[in-house]
């Protein structure tokens, strides 16, 4: 979801109000850097607070930082908000004014993380321009001293909940959420017998379809099951809340979602074909590059590593289908994605294709089909439910979504849930280890392709 006009901010509490929104949920215990463009706002970063205080620890934090933030090439300046919940008599964070109004040894303890940002990111052409510290109750300005409009201990919380731009997010449909690793309301009341009759179905289908991963025709089946659902499929259904700039990880586990979230419509035959399918590492790959690229992109990228052989003899199976209106716009290949505002190619020509390594890392096409990656993502959460390989393959593409809007903290979650349902899942364990490095999606890196739900239209 894009911002429809332009969202001016008049204060700090704007700012401070923004970052919730833009990270989809409430941050703790850690540093978020917003970069500036003049004075438009660019990307957000949001990293855990440094467990080592000493120098080397420091400036290697500080030197991180500045390189995660280099990803916006129009970046000329840095905002700093130290988001932490231990109160504002903290050593690390608390700036604070002793009876005299100087100031105090917790801020002077506090000093030279600060000091080392301010050094990393000016060398780096994005000089620190103001700085925050928000706590429980209070917030404040780092380089405040005076006391008429930054008083002790700080100003209360409820000024940035309700800053005008935080309403004004609010009216757009913009809702925080909780952060990775807090249980959803409601998820333990899903009801069983749902899932059980998904399962059954899985078990079926997994039957059928085995020995199939080589046809031709069977892999189109597939692509046309999931092109399907993903029709079914609300935007609005999809898990809120976005950042167009990397996020580092710090989460642990995603909230427990089941098949009751699936949207209306899906029957639980074709999911439990869904499901199956995933098990399937060549189709649930070709689901992730049809759903950013295309599907003549994910059919052209199959027939490049040779998957396919004759096979004859063997039927291919598929489940009734509901009817959607997905249109083709290269026939002989296969059909495009759903939003023709992002088609990832100019002709049907194999080499204007892009293969399936440059997609899972964002570096092909220029800018990937958000809506469908958006829908992709609510569905494989709704598919999510059970245990096992169809789960953690569920688990996986979901965090590799997320990965792709630069949500590391959330892709982080979902990575690990999935390995914990599968331990050894690969293509789980190669994307956490993406995500542990810091590693940042081609997408998310360049402000014209990156995930923005309400656009970068914040000055």
């Amino acid at each position: 979801m894009k911002a429809p006009e332009h969202l001016t901010i008049s204060g700090p509490e704007d700012i401070l109000g923004y970052i919730p929104h833009s990270l989809g949920y409430w941050p703790s215990q850690s540093l978020v850097a917003m970069t500036m463009q003049g004075k438009r706002l660019g990307a957000t970063l949001r990293v855990d607070l440094p467990e080592d205080g000493g120098r080397r620890g420091r400036e290697a934090f500080a030197r991180t930082v500045a390189e995660y933030l280099l990803a916006d090439k129009e970046a000329d300046g840095t905002l700093l908000v130290f988001f932490d919940d231990g109160g504002f008599g903290d050593s690390l964070n608390d700036h604070s004014l002793d009876g005299d109004g100087r100031e105090g040894a917790a801020a002077l303890s506090f000093r030279p993380l600060l000091a080392d940002l301010e050094c990393a990111l000016g060398l780096a052409g994005m000089p620190v321009r103001d700085a925050w510290r928000v706590g429980d109750e209070y917030w404040r300005n780092i380089y405040c001293a005076d006391s008429s409009c930054c008083p002790q201990p700080g100003r209360p919380i409820a000024e940035i909940r309700d800053s005008r731009l935080n309403a004004e997010m609010v009216y757009l449909g913009s809702s925080v959420g909780a952060p990775p690793g807090t249980p959803s309301p409601g998820a333990a009341d899903t009801p069983a017998a749902d899932d059980a009759v998904v399962m059954a179905a899985e078990r079926e289908w997994t039957l059928a379809l085995a020995g199939k991963g080589t046809l031709r025709a069977q892999f189109d089946a597939v692509l046309d099951a999931w092109a399907a659902a993903l029709e079914i499929v609300s935007p609005e259904a999809v898990p809120g809340g976005g950042v167009s700039g990397p996020v580092v990880p710090g989460g642990s586990a995603l909230p427990a979602r089941s098949l009751s979230g699936t949207p209306d419509g899906l029957e639980p035959e074709l999911a439990g074909f869904l499901r199956a399918s995933l098990s399937v590492p060549a189709w649930r790959d070709a689901v992730l590059v049809m759903a950013a690229a295309g599907r003549a992109a994910a059919a052209a990228g199959a027939e490049a590593f040779g998957i396919f052989s004759a096979g004859e003899g063997l039927p291919v199976s598929c489940p009734p289908l509901p009817e959607t209106q997905v249109t083709p716009s290269c026939p002989e290949q296969g059909q495009a994605p759903n939003n023709p505002e992002h088609a990832p190619i100019s002709s049907c020509g194999p080499d204007a294709l892009p293969g399936y390594g440059e997609v899972l890392l964002g570096l092909s096409p220029p800018v990937p089909d958000w809506d469908t990656l958006n829908r992709l993502e609510g569905l494989m959460v709704g598919l999510s439910c059970g245990a096992g390989e169809a789960q953690a393959a569920a688990l996986t593409a979901a965090g590799w979504i997320e990965w792709c809007r630069g949500r590391g903290s959330f892709a982080h979650a979902s990575l690990t849930r999935a390995m914990e349902a599968s331990p050894g899942y690969r293509l789980a364990e190669l994307l956490s280890e993406v995500v542990r490095r810091g590693t940042i999606c081609g997408w998310a890196g360049r402000s014209e392709a990156a995930w923005q739900r309400f656009g970068s239209d914040a000055a």
